[in-house]
């Protein structure tokens, strides 16, 4: 459990291929939905979810009905949801309020832009072994801070047909109307596509299975997403001044999200790596369900030893991980140096599950060392920047020669003719 290794071996352990099978399977279900319609859409609600569905979309009476939270989870979720639309207008910060500015780059020629929200959003919600509500919160809040005027939710039905009640709950609280009961590769397809009784998105965001990740993959495109996330992963530092029994938690939490969840850790010493061990023994020796991590932690762990502070910072910018979190006794001498993570949480206090749930950061994040150039899921993630030329008369001919000049060096005539024509206009 937890076994060391280097980072080479274990750059080639994380760099799992793709299973062929699964991108198959995808484009089938793709070009499926694509040729039929609602019609395949039902097809494969029944035979991926056993659920018979006429229509999707989840009736507003429907939504009505839904129970509501208990107190204490309303309180939470509206709190959260609260500090993730706060944090989204500080990453906005002078960009708000939208308006056209321009600069004027030679005399009489004036390069402009303006910053608009995408119109219509598609944010998946997981279903699967949890209901993932969580994800409804980091998809919607900046989307709408963003100023997305449609934005449509999907998540996988039960048996029954309807998506679990949590989430429509929780969908209700939020004043989301536009509920879709379909999940899986197929609902990936119907955002990026459309059918006849679903519109077609601008983007799609929100986390999901392999399914779901490599159909973004594969639709990206034709449409916009978030990013390509796969299983879910953590790197730990740990000093010798470390609560074996906190790191043994944030490695936990990883863990049991699924079987390919990735808890790593680096050590300074053995004995911190022997002390923290047992700790994790004690979480799946006690936790209820504690299967799915013990097989994370058998088949998906490593464990690197590092001797100082530079290599421990080296080794977390190789890897990139999803989360960083920092069990040192001095935090913020690695908040200047590191630079590839996706999140990062400085300090025993600064739990991960924070991260996940209530401080406003967003856990749609970028995994697999993808971090080394990928932003995880915020604002600006709905948001496009268009640009504007605008000339006059007293831009100069120059500027049109020396368009000219690099046209006819690339060996575009018509590019070169369209600059000669001006020119030709000011003689």
């Amino acid at each position: 459990m937890i076994k060391k290794m280097n980072v080479t071996e274990f750059l080639q352990k994380r760099k799992a291929d793709r299973q062929e099978s699964i991108r198959r399977d995808v484009e089938e279900i793709i070009k499926g939905v694509i040729r039929g319609g609602d019609e395949a859409l039902r097809d494969y609600s029944l035979k991926f979810d056993l659920a018979e569905i006429h229509d999707f979309r989840v009736a507003r009476e429907v939504m009505e009905k839904v129970p509501s939270l208990p107190g204490k989870l309303k309180r939470s979720l509206l709190e959260s949801y609260a500090r993730l639309e706060d944090f989204a207008r500080f990453q906005l910060g002078e960009a708000r309020p939208f308006s056209f500015r321009e600069k004027e780059t030679a005399p009489g020629l004036r390069a402009g832009e303006r910053i608009v929200p995408v119109r219509r959003a598609g944010v998946y919600v997981p279903g699967g072994r949890f209901p993932l509500f969580s994800s409804l919160l980091m998809g919607v809040a900046p989307a709408r801070v963003a100023g997305v005027k449609e934005i449509a939710l999907f998540t996988p039905p039960g048996k029954d047909g309807r998506p679990h009640p949590v989430i429509l709950a929780a969908a209700a609280l939020l004043g989301i109307e536009e509920v879709y009961a379909l999940g899986g590769a197929q609902a990936i397809a119907a955002m990026a596509y459309g059918t006849e009784s679903i519109p077609k998105v601008d983007i799609i965001a929100g986390p999901g299975n392999s399914w779901v990740t490599e159909a973004k993959r594969q639709v990206f495109g034709d449409v916009g997403i978030d990013l390509v996330a796969g299983p879910s992963e953590i790197l730990v530092i740990a000093d010798d001044s470390c609560d074996p029994a906190l790191v043994a938690a944030d490695l936990y939490a990883q863990a049991e999200h699924d079987t390919h969840a990735m808890p790593l850790l680096a050590v300074f010493g053995e004995e911190a790596r022997e002390r923290i061990l047992k700790e994790v023994q004690v979480l799946l020796d006690t936790i209820p369900d504690a299967e799915t991590a013990r097989i994370s932690f058998t088949e998906k762990s490593a464990c690197f030893l590092v001797s100082t502070f530079e290599e421990a910072a080296a080794l977390a910018d190789s890897l990139a991980p999803e989360h960083l979190q920092l069990h040192v006794e001095e935090p913020g001498r690695y908040l200047d140096v590191l630079s590839n993570y996706g999140s990062l949480f400085a300090g025993a206090k600064s739990a991960e599950v924070l991260g996940d749930y209530v401080s406003g950061l967003n856990h749609t994040l970028p995994t697999g060392g993808t971090a080394r150039f990928q932003n995880g899921l915020n604002v600006w993630t709905f948001l496009k920047r268009q640009t504007v030329l605008q000339a006059d008369e007293r831009c100069d001919s120059r500027i049109y020669a020396a368009a000219q000049i690099m046209a006819e060096a690339e060996g575009l005539k018509g590019h070169a003719r369209s600059a000669d024509s001006r020119l030709k206009k000011r003689d």
